[in-house]
């Protein structure tokens, strides 16, 4: 005789993984309807090519996986015309999302299935510079690391790379500090010591790099 869970046993066994993770770690995992609710309430921001978000506790990517797709079907809705733009602005997209998760599970899964997303759009074959790129900006962009203490697995301040999409296939790096990102809205403020410096004059990159092709990323 087969044994059937009743409905809500089946939802608590998809949001989490372990009651020994949830002990430990506190790992409950965001359902798809909620994910969708949350990001109808910045629906701009969430279907704007460039625009940036960070789940500081990604897990296996419910989250961004959603901000990806919404920002793809942005890409096919203005660049679906040309396959050079679609390419190169899906890339874009995939470069503005970023993520932090404590355990490594989760983080490989994450990037797999954001990889995976990318791939599907875009059709992309084993070998594509831009499957190669796209993995690469993943490494990037997820990171495993505590968003608490700012640091990564190797006890490192965590650093993120901030991508540019400068025309003509090139494609611009600057790498900042996590910790120092998470200073710029007090700097802002009025009343302020630094309320009139510009944020150039405040926050620099820890390192610039060459503006770069999709190939000279694969690589």
């Amino acid at each position: 005789m087969i044994e059937v869970s009743p409905p809500e046993v089946i939802v608590a066994k998809a949001l989490i993984k372990s009651r020994q993770r949830v002990s430990d770690h506190g790992e409950v995992f965001t359902p798809d309807w909620l994910v969708e609710t949350m990001l109808d309430l910045v629906r701009e921001e969430s279907q704007r090519i460039d625009s940036r978000f960070l789940e500081p506790a990604c897990g296996e990517g419910n989250f961004l996986m959603k901000v990806l797709e919404r920002k793809l079907a942005a890409v096919q809705i203005k660049y679906g015309q040309s396959e050079f733009e679609k390419r190169h602005f899906s890339l874009l997209g995939l470069m503005c999302i970023y993520g932090i998760e404590l355990l490594p599970d989760n983080l490989d899964e994450c990037r797999a299935n954001m990889l995976a997303i990318f791939v599907d759009f875009l059709k992309l074959t084993e070998g594509d510079d831009l499957l190669i790129a796209g993995a690469y900006v993943l490494s990037k962009n997820i990171v495993l690391g505590d968003a608490l203490t700012m640091l990564n697995d190797k006890g490192s301040a965590i650093t993120f790379a901030e991508w540019g999409y400068l025309g003509r296939g090139k494609f611009q790096r600057r790498d900042f500090r996590f910790d120092t990102l998470t200073q710029m809205s007090a700097f802002g403020e009025e009343d302020t010591l630094f309320a009139d410096l510009g944020r150039h004059e405040v926050f620099t990159p820890s390192k610039n790099y060459t503006p770069m092709t999709v190939r000279e990323l694969s690589a």
